[in-house]
């Protein structure tokens, strides 16, 4: 790898000029000329004599996933622009017409996935039977599926329309209610203004009065924009419920399982076996509480780092960390991820005005992916980067299957990116120089499966208990406050000294409109991912080819029939969630004898 290393990304290789850029306009126009092109090829459908043939259906499919393509690459783009300077008014205007390409597009394609829901039985199973179709038969019969059980095609496409300002406006709104939240923080005798993000990397600092005032500081700031975010996340509500409602859909959890191609028994057993497991959590978070001199941890304390190990990695470091351990595993992905240092593919600076977290997104057209996310130097930083390779690796080894074939759920999409986390923290820990520093190192592995097991656990417990809510009308920003803090108590077993009653407001995850329940699909890949890495720490090097096979069959197949074809286990049967599970418990008995 080349040093120093960049550390802002580049995103003029794809559009030059930003916000502003006169090629990125015409890309817009000719992607919308193409939408055009497809719903007058449909229209010609009508004409067509039965039975079908794929002769037809072929030049359709190419020009959807050609304009699917287009889509994601300039949904990529304007994201970038927007994470990278949240004061950039261009670039949330061109994510407006992105949006408004996506709406016509869905319309569109719901007049598509109708037309194949009237295709018989008999001419579907000839065209599935046809090789031009091979690597897309799964993602099609989905659509015919999912359309019959949808509203007419005009219905949808009148949806599609009004969403742009209303469901998706909610969404914008939040994004724009986040971009100006500050904080003013001393620390030093300096007043710093923090941007949401740079506060939050300041929560994990090793003084406990400083991540108390800043605590204080951070609940006082969103609960004075609470009655924004409250908006925004009623009016989301509001709108799947209705629409749910109108589609005749019962339970607010169908949906997310449908995007994430996995059954309620498959969910249900991994929480279950979540939730009879946490005893042991407990134990750790009062034995953590010991460790730093209080009776109980308090919510800032969670993620507190213990002990004097905390090793501070430069960017640089960091890097090098990461793509020495992934060789060890796998060359390619390791190849993958020092190609993305060295051309800056990452934008990771540590300044103000980015908006907070951190996120991979793929360029389709263009093959690349961009990472997005604030270095401050922690080992939590260096897991967060190797997360986000871990995520850009998949997109990578699917880059030449067809559009359709490419577009896996979120819960997969957690597994390669959780998976490239283990990697890294495993191999930190083996290579420890000294206890203080494995202590270190195990602590903050431990802290990902509180988060996972607890704190998104909490998130999950919130949301369907405010759905249930909402569906009988607005929810209070008090009322709010009391589900946030009653399913944290749930979901960390009442184990905390203190809370964060706006946790809601806070997390970004809340409000992304693409898919709802954005929290589960995070444990099932941190989860899943903990079995896959126990089969290729057993199978060695043997496992990279059968690992990239596995990736590439994501956007092909449910989770069921993934984990059954390539690791031979039913995911609707407890016994695989625990034998995940005991790894982390693994994590915590060591912990605790080498805290005894």
């Amino acid at each position: 790898m080349l040093k120093p290393l960049q550390q802002t990304w580049d995103l003029e290789t794809f559009f030059s000029g930003g916000s502003s850029s006169t090629a990125f306009l015409a890309f817009l126009e000719g992607m919308r000329t193409e939408i055009t092109q497809l719903e007058a090829q449909l229209d010609g459908l009508k004409s067509l004599p039965t039975p079908v043939d794929t002769t037809a259906l072929l030049p359709i499919l190419d020009l959807l996933q050609s304009i699917a393509k287009k889509l994601r690459e300039s949904d990529s783009f304007v994201a970038c622009l927007a994470a990278e300077n949240q004061a950039d008014k261009a670039a949330i205007g061109l994510a407006d017409r992105v949006k408004t390409s996506y709406a016509t597009y869905a319309s569109v394609m719901t007049r598509f996935d109708q037309y194949l829901a009237e295709i018989s039985e008999v001419d579907w199973e000839r065209l599935l039977s046809s090789p031009e179709l091979k690597e897309i038969v799964y993602p099609l019969t989905e659509r015919r599926a999912l359309a019959a059980e949808k509203l007419p095609p005009e219905q949808e496409a009148l949806i599609n329309d009004l969403a742009i300002d209303g469901y998706h406006g909610w969404g914008e709104a939040y994004n724009t209610t986040v971009s100006k939240f500050r904080i003013k923080f001393e620390e030093n005798g300096d007043i710093q203004e923090l941007s949401a993000g740079q506060a939050a990397n300041k929560m994990h600092h090793p003084d406990r009065a400083v991540r108390q005032q800043l605590f204080g500081l951070w609940e006082k700031q969103w609960g004075e924009h609470a009655d924004y975010c409250a908006d925004a996340l009623n009016h989301l509500a509001g709108f799947r419920l209705k629409l749910y409602e109108r589609r005749g859909w019962e339970g607010i959890h169908k949906e997310p399982l449908s995007i994430n191609r996995m059954s309620k028994e498959t969910l249900d057993a991994m929480w279950g076996v979540i939730d009879k497991s946490k005893d042991v959590f407990v134990e750790y978070l009062q034995r953590k509480a010991k460790l730093l001199g209080v009776e109980r941890l308090s919510w800032y304390d969670v993620e507190a780092p213990v002990g004097q190990g905390s090793k501070h990695f430069t960017y640089d470091e960091g890097a090098q960390l990461i793509v020495d351990q992934f060789r060890r595993f796998s060359p390619k992905l390791a190849d993958f991820s020092a190609q993305a240092f060295d051309k800056g593919w990452i934008e990771a600076e540590d300044r103000p005005g980015k908006r907070p977290g951190g996120f991979c997104t793929s360029f389709p057209i263009a093959e690349q992916t961009r990472i997005f996310m604030t270095y401050a130097g922690t080992a939590s930083n260096v897991s967060t980067l190797a997360h986000e390779l871990g995520h850009g690796y998949h997109q990578h080894v699917m880059n030449d299957l067809p559009a359709l074939a490419q577009d896996y759920a979120m819960n997969v999409a957690e597994t390669a990116s959780t998976f490239a986390e283990l990697i890294v923290s495993d191999a930190a820990m083996k290579s420890a120089v000294n206890a203080e520093e494995r202590l270190t190192l195990l602590e903050d592995k431990i802290q990902r499966s509180v988060a996972f097991y607890m704190n998104i656990h909490a998130r999950f417990l919130f949301e369907t208990k405010f759905y249930e809510e909402r569906s009988k009308g607005l929810v209070s920003v008090e009322r709010l406050n009391e589900l946030m803090v009653e399913a944290q108590k749930q979901g960390y077993r009442d184990s905390l000294a203190e809370y964060h009653p706006h946790f809601w407001a806070s997390k970004l995850h809340f409000y992304i409109t693409e898919v709802p329940f954005y929290n589960f699909p995070y444990t099932f890949g941190y989860m899943f991912s903990a079995g896959i890495y126990a089969e290729a720490v057993r199978q060695g090097a043997a496992f990279e080819d059968k690992y990239v096979a596995l990736l590439r069959d994501t956007g092909r197949m449910t989770v069921e029939k993934l984990a059954e074809k390539h690791l031979g286990v039913d995911l609707r049967q407890a016994d695989f969630w625990q034998n995940a599970m005991d790894l982390s418990v693994q994590d915590v008995r060591e912990f605790l004898k080498l805290t005894e």
